[in-house]
């Protein structure tokens, strides 16, 4: 590994077979498929079946991630379970099954290459009461955080429930990795993988929204929060927030204005446009903008070095990007660097 700045993928996940076992033939499952099924249609999801039998290996043997990480340039990855884990509809006793075999499989993963490899954990968004538990066990595993969707049944990130959650994250300096799976559009969004190219973008901007207009980010400033694709189409399209936020007394509800709260949080610069990678870090600041591949799904970038160098920032904001601020945020040791 080259000394100096490590290249630091924060977007990268593992899938846990344990999990899937462990749900299987519950009350509920049947009906997610279904819900699933219904909002990305057919074609897709015959599509996704084959894009994951192919790349099964890189997503389950540490051997076969490490040989693809050297072929890319990345020194250090962060890994997060499947989204498709995240099993939002379980009862309270399946989820914490559920949450402890995510932990510690990514736990075991990742202790197979600790130089090379940084872990998140789940927690229950369904269950708020219990989200605080399952932070807590991702972190007693080493792991540097969690990974959370961008709403749950009934729930979106701004309900006060979440609260406590916030705070232990943010007392205990802990990763969260907002990665959506599914959109709420649900049928209009059922053709031509419109539910992952239009849905992903569009439940990032809405659940970033949600923790900026309730005043998340003002109750809790130091909190450590990744938006997975480039924070989708809020950070483009802030200029609409922020006249809102000016113009109704119904939007005027956190201390500044919403382009503000792009510099506290951090994004990753899987947006598969150069013009949109400038953009971003415009809004939020090369400080703000991390390396991000979603290794190794079809709709990530295989190659997230050569993506971010076409876009010809200056050299600083480069090597930010690449991995100095990573490095940073992750507290990585010299032995990565």
């Amino acid at each position: 590994m080259s000394r100096g700045i490590p290249t630091v993928d924060v977007h990268a996940h593992v899938l846990l077979p344990e999990v899937e076992a462990a749900v299987a033939g519950h009350p509920g499952l049947a009906a997610a498929r279904e819900l699933d099924a219904r909002r990305n249609g057919p074609e897709a999801l015959a599509v996704n079946a084959a894009m994951i039998r192919e790349r099964i290996a890189k997503l389950a043997d540490v051997k076969a991630r490490l040989v693809t990480m050297d072929a890319a340039g990345v020194d250090v990855q962060l890994v997060s379970p499947s989204p498709s884990h995240y099993h939002y509809w379980a009862d309270p006793e399946l989820a914490r099954t559920v949450w402890r075999i995510a932990n510690d499989g990514t736990a075991e993963h990742c202790a197979q290459a600790p130089d090379r490899l940084r872990g998140l954990g789940l927690v229950p968004l369904q269950h708020p009461g219990l989200a605080v538990e399952a932070l807590d066990h991702a972190l007693s595993l080493g792991l540097l955080g969690v990974e959370i969707s961008s709403h749950a049944p009934g729930r979106e990130l701004s309900d006060p429930a979440y609260e406590p959650l916030w705070a232990r994250a943010e007392e205990a300096g802990a990763v969260l990795f907002l990665h959506p799976f599914g959109c709420t559009l649900d049928e209009r969004l059922d053709q031509w993988y419109l539910s992952n190219s239009v849905g992903q973008p569009v439940e990032n901007a809405v659940a970033l929204s949600h923790l900026i207009f309730a005043g998340v980010l003002d109750r809790h400033p130091d909190l450590k929060i990744i938006a997975a694709h480039g924070g989708g189409y809020l950070p483009t399209h802030i200029g609409r927030a922020d006249h809102a936020w000016r113009a109704r007394p119904d939007a005027h509800t956190c201390a500044h204005e919403p382009s503000a709260y792009l510099r506290r949080l951090y994004f990753d610069s899987l947006v598969h446009d150069l013009h949109v990678l400038r953009e971003l870090v415009r809004a939020a600041g090369a400080d703000r903008v991390l390396l991000g591949s979603d290794f190794p799904f079809d709709m990530g970038a295989d190659d997230p070095v050569a993506a971010l160098r076409a876009a010809a920032l200056p050299d600083a904001d480069l090597h930010a990007i690449r991995g100095g601020t990573a490095a940073a945020l992750l507290n990585l040791t010299g032995e990565t660097t």
